[in-house]
Formats: C-alpha cells, structure tokens, sequence
C-alpha cells in the first residue's frame, strides 16, 4: 500500500487526523523513505549516473583497451575499485546516503570480471584460438564457458561486499553474474573444445540454474523480511535475473506436444499466483507474457479457422474479469483462507507487505 499527501489530505477532511497530524505524519514519512529508492528526481541522478560509470567499465568497453595489455586492464580495474571503495566510505560513513553507497558498491563488483581478465592475460593463462579469440568486450555479448572463472571471481567480491555493507543494491551485480552463469554453465560442463552444446540442453540448464535462483531470492526474501519493511529489498534482483533464466529457458524450449504446451501454460498461471503471492511483479509479468504466448499459438495454429475461439476468449475474459469484482468484495475473507494453508513466517511477511 502506497500513501500520498493527498490521502492524508483526504483523512483530514474526514475528520480522521488533524491538519497538524497529517502535516506531521508526512514529514515523517518523508524522513524515514528518504533513501528508500523512488521515482525521485535526486534518486534518478544517483542511478543514472551510477550506471553510466558502471557501463563504462563493462558493456562500452572496446578492443581498444586490449593496447594496455593484462597487466595494464588488471590495474585499471583495481585502480577504479579503490576509488569507488573511498567513495563508498565516504557516502556510507561520513554522509550516510546508502543509495549512492550501494552504487559504489556494486561498481567495485562489476569491475572484477575486468580484473581477472586481465590477471588472466598477464599470466598467460587466457585461452587463445585464433578462430575464437575472445576479448573482454565479449564477456557482456557472447555465451562462452572460458567466462567462468571471471564469473565465481564476481561472486566472491559480490558476497563479500555484500556481507560487509549490507547494501541492496550490489546485489545487481551479482544476479546479473549468475544470470550470465546460467548461460554459461552448459557449454562449461558439457561442451566441447569450444563450448560447443546443443541449445536444448543450454535451455534446460538455463531453467533449472534460474529455478535455483528464486529459490535463493525466496530465501534471501525471507531471512530479510524486517529490511524489506525498512526499503532495503535484497531479493528484487535475484528475483529478476532468476525469472529470466528460468521463463527464458522455459519458453526458448520447443515441443511439438500440444499437452507440454498445456503444461507451460499451467506453470506461467502459476507464476501469476506465485508473484500475487509473494507481491512480486516480475513473475506477473513474465507469466502473463507465456499466457498471451500460449493463447496466440492456439489463435494460429489449434484453432486458425475457428469463429469460435474469438468468441470464447472473449467470454473467459469476461469471466475473469468477475471473477476479480467477486473477489474485492471478498478480499478480506478469501485471503485469510489462502494464507491459511500458508507457514507462520509467510502470513507474517505477506501482512506487513499489504
């Protein structure tokens, strides 16, 4: 639940609060979310930024930086770490601004895969092929198992950081490198002298790397419901990145069964009610783009000819859109009886959430 000033506007015309407690309550609720990340203007500065610095290091980076030789990418990196480290420091320490802080911090992550590169390079233990040559500008492009030791590198600075300062938002990086990971891994078990693997197999190492994914963020959303309270959502980007590599693997899969289909379908519904659920969007989102997916494939192929089919979805949306008034009439009622089947810790951190 979301609360603006006009709510508290709204609560005094009622005769609920007075003017004085409603002016109250909102320079308090402006003092304790001011550094809950929000569509502010300061907020949008710090992450735009932010991100420019971090992209300069890892997606806009080209062959021209291979002049500076390993050694010369390996203290590059390290040179930008510990300037972010002071910046850290000092945004953390002296100014106490986290936002910005967590920036830092996940810029020192996004620079180890830079650091091992050219570690790797200095001591000559980089593969080289000359039909496969690849530079650090590809680590962002391309899927390739000779990333995963600059990948477990990330992932150990990431923890680290992570563990040390407590800042959500180094955990982009991570999930970003486990997203790679989940891409990666195939070729790095299973592949050949390149990498090379059938996509089939990629695509269910994919899912089942990205199921274990939000099976950490489900973890990682509970240990951490009390933060969540407080803005601090360590689990948003696991969720993220998990999703991708799990619907992308699921959804990349072909099958010529229309049951299998049925079965994607099912699971997709699924994630509608997992993200209701636990009040996570992004398994919404991506689960109503496999339903749509699912509806259009039945639209061309199930029943291309059919001047029912229109008829009948439009009928099942009708329905559903009832069945949605039946249950805001009821909310109150269905909701204690769905949480019921739920754990104690769930009920609890569902109903701080509302």
């Amino acid at each position: 639940m979301q609360i603006n000033r006009q709510h508290l506007t709204d609560a005094t015309q009622s005769n609920i609060i007075t003017e004085q407690q409603a002016t109250d309550l909102w320079q308090f609720f402006n003092t304790q979310l001011q550094d809950v990340p929000s569509f502010r203007f300061t907020h949008i500065l710090y992450y735009v930024g932010g991100l420019i610095a971090i992209g300069s290091m890892t997606l806009f980076m080209n062959l021209g930086w291979e002049r500076f030789g390993g050694w010369g990418l390996f203290s590059i990196a390290i040179s930008y770490a510990m300037v972010a480290l002071v910046l850290l420091h000092y945004f953390y320490g002296r100014l106490r601004l986290p936002i910005p802080a967590g920036i830092m911090a996940a810029l020192v992550v996004a620079l180890t895969p830079l650091a091992i590169y050219g570690l790797q390079n200095a001591l000559g233990f980089w593969p080289h092929d000359e039909l496969t040559d690849m530079a650090y500008r590809d680590y962002h492009r391309w899927i390739d198992w000779r990333w995963m030791l600059m990948e477990l590198a990330t992932l150990v600075v990431g923890v680290v950081m992570l563990w040390r300062y407590r800042l959500p938002f180094s955990v982009m990086p991570i999930a970003v490198t486990l997203w790679y990971m989940s891409m990666d891994l195939a070729p790095f078990l299973f592949g050949g002298a390149f990498g090379e693997v059938s996509w089939a197999l990629r695509e269910q190492v994919s899912m089942w790397f990205g199921l274990a994914m939000l099976i950490l963020a489900v973890y990682v959303d509970f240990r951490g419901r009390e933060a969540f309270i407080r803005g601090k959502d360590f689990a948003f980007w696991l969720y993220l990145f998990g999703v991708l590599a799990f619907w992308g693997g699921l959804s990349s899969m072909d099958s010529d069964s229309e049951f299998n289909k049925f079965i994607y379908l099912c699971i997709n519904l699924f994630m509608i009610v997992i993200g209701a659920t636990l009040m996570r969007r992004v398994f919404v989102i991506f689960g109503a783009f496999g339903v749509a997916g699912y509806i259009a494939h039945l639209a061309d192929y199930v029943f291309k000819d059919s001047m029912m089919f229109p008829l009948i979805l439009t009928l099942l949306g009708l329905l559903i859109i009832w069945l949605g008034v039946k249950w805001q009439r009821n909310e109150a009622v269905l909701s204690a009886r769905f949480q019921g089947f739920l754990p104690s810790s769930i009920r609890e951190m569902l109903s701080k959430r509302v």
